[in-house]
């Protein structure tokens, strides 16, 4: 009598390859990305007055507190760019690498209960939650063309660079590279110590101020500058502003080296989430 042979069409091991993206299984599971992505940018705002819209409103309270702190109490020079049009230009940049950084910081500790009922590849709700903040950035492109159309049109100095609005995808996929390794790293860091948490609020704020958001470059003394050119967020926020504004920093030779920074850790990211996938279940 022959025997009945079982086909597995899933094996779960506990032997892993670091660098294992898993593109296979997460392409099968790509109807699973959509349901997570819908399911973030519902889930967000459900049950509020305004919706959507606080995809745009909280950015928005944000520019004006920036504007009137650095732009009229400070009173730092934005490079000819009216104040709040820079600041909402750089709010919008700087807001996807946050919520790209955000999003995959919190994957175990923010669906731990999931994870322990069903395998599938962990990478997709990181994948997600980045694809979904593509939604808010939408939002705020829309607006950050609208503001600039106003400022133009009341005989501001603006114009855009070709060259640069073209580099404007690839410096987001830059963003997006180095905020899902930074936040793979720290996602792994929290499941075993959870005070680390705490500090990730302020290890984000130290970093928008070391990355020439809410100031541009040239702002900085020339002493503390070469500093902030190792920042690969510089030249990420530059290069977005350079495209909109044609003024700020715009050299290949910077934007290959924050790709190869994003890159590298991103790699690291993906090792830590894969060391720490296999058993964060028991440490959670």
């Amino acid at each position: 009598m022959k025997e009945n042979q079982e086909e597995w069409t899933e094996v779960i091991t506990g032997k892993y390859n670091w660098f294992n993206l898993k593109l296979n299984e997460i392409w099968r599971y790509r109807d699973l990305i959509r349901l997570f992505v819908w399911r973030d940018f519902v889930a967000a705002y459900k049950q509020t007055l305004l919706g959507p819209l606080w995809h745009f409103i909280n950015p928005l309270i944000s520019t004006i507190l920036y504007t009137i702190v650095f732009g009229v109490i400070a009173n730092i020079e934005m490079n000819g760019i009216p104040a709040f049009l820079f600041q909402f230009a750089s709010v919008t940049c700087w807001g996807y690498f946050s919520r790209c950084f955000s999003v995959t910081q919190i994957t175990f500790l923010g669906n731990a209960g999931i994870f322990g009922k069903v395998y599938f590849p962990r990478l997709t709700v990181p994948i997600a939650g980045v694809l979904s903040s593509l939604i808010q950035l939408g939002i705020m492109l829309f607006f950050l063309f609208i503001i600039w159309l106003y400022y133009w049109f009341t005989g501001e100095n603006l114009q855009m660079n070709v060259l640069g609005l073209l580099a404007i995808p690839y410096l987001l996929l830059v963003s997006a590279l180095f905020g899902m390794g930074l936040g793979a790293i720290v996602a792994a860091l929290t499941t075993k110590y959870r005070d680390l948490s705490h500090f990730v609020g302020y290890g984000i704020s130290l970093l928008m101020y070391g990355s020439s958001v809410v100031y541009p470059l040239s702002a900085i003394p020339e002493k503390y500058r070469e500093y902030m050119l190792y920042n690969p967020l510089t030249h990420v926020l530059e290069g977005f502003r350079y495209g909109f504004f044609n003024v700020g920093m715009f050299e290949f030779s910077w934007i290959l080296y924050s790709t190869v920074v994003s890159v590298v850790v991103f790699l690291l990211g993906v090792v830590a989430f894969n060391l720490t996938e296999k058993d964060f279940i028991d440490t959670v």
